[in-house]
């Protein structure tokens, strides 16, 4: 199987099974957006949607925030990862919006990165779901799941990334990033993958090579040894 069919198998079986694919962060516009994206980073989405709430509700955009202090946001932020970082800088990140953008989020990858905050994931993540850009922000999950389903050979999350954008047409790329994630999350886990429900299996490098093992395996145990 080469690479394109690969690609194509994958993503046609991920788009049935994930229809409704989007991200799991609770937002209501691009501002809450941005926030919970920046509040995510090695922190899970479940925890983010726990906080955001109080945090919308007190401070609703970017003007709002702007006139917060560190200690302040840090109360509504503190069962987060890295809440006195984050802190700072959803500050920070406020104070730019209202001086460089009138509070609104930008649409190019280069004023967002350039957002206290947000690197090139959350760059990534906000292009695609705002704007439906095709840009593809590698997490953990599409990390573990591209390599080993075979889509990417990849040592870092930039190389991972241009792989997945160079073989994935343009047009399925932001959903695209959503099956990968969901797949990961509930399907292809970090420590002990549920291959008895994937569906993708058959096109699966992780899995032909870990049936390979188990039959090398099976022959070892029944290869009768000859007599003396």
């Amino acid at each position: 199987m080469n690479i394109r069919e690969r690609y194509k198998k994958v993503l046609s079986i991920l788009s049935e099974q994930y229809p409704e694919a989007q991200t799991e962060l609770h937002y209501q516009n691009p501002f809450q957006l941005l926030v919970a994206v920046i509040l995510s980073a090695q922190c899970t989405d479940k925890r983010v949607n726990m906080v955001t709430p109080a945090f919308f509700q007190d401070f609703p955009d970017a003007y709002a925030l702007a006139k917060q202090s560190p200690e302040t946001v840090f109360e509504y932020i503190k069962s987060v990862s890295y809440p006195n970082n984050k802190a700072k800088n959803l500050i920070n990140m406020a104070k730019m919006l209202v001086e460089k953008h009138n509070g609104n989020v930008p649409d190019t990858f280069e004023e967002i990165v350039a957002l206290p905050g947000a690197g090139r994931k959350t760059a990534n993540v906000v292009l695609s779901v705002l704007y439906n850009q095709p840009t593809m922000a590698v997490d953990t999950h599409v990390f573990r799941v591209s390599n080993r389903i075979g889509l990417v050979k990849a040592k870092n999350v930039l190389k991972a990334e241009e792989q997945l954008v160079k073989n994935i047409p343009k047009e399925d790329i932001p959903k695209a990033h959503h099956w990968l994630i969901l797949h990961g999350r509930y399907v292809c886990v970090a420590r002990k993958p549920k291959c008895e429900k994937c569906p993708i299996t058959a096109y699966c490098k992780y899995y032909a090579d870990l049936a390979k093992t188990q039959a090398s395996e099976s022959d070892k145990k029944t290869t009768v040894k000859p007599k003396k």
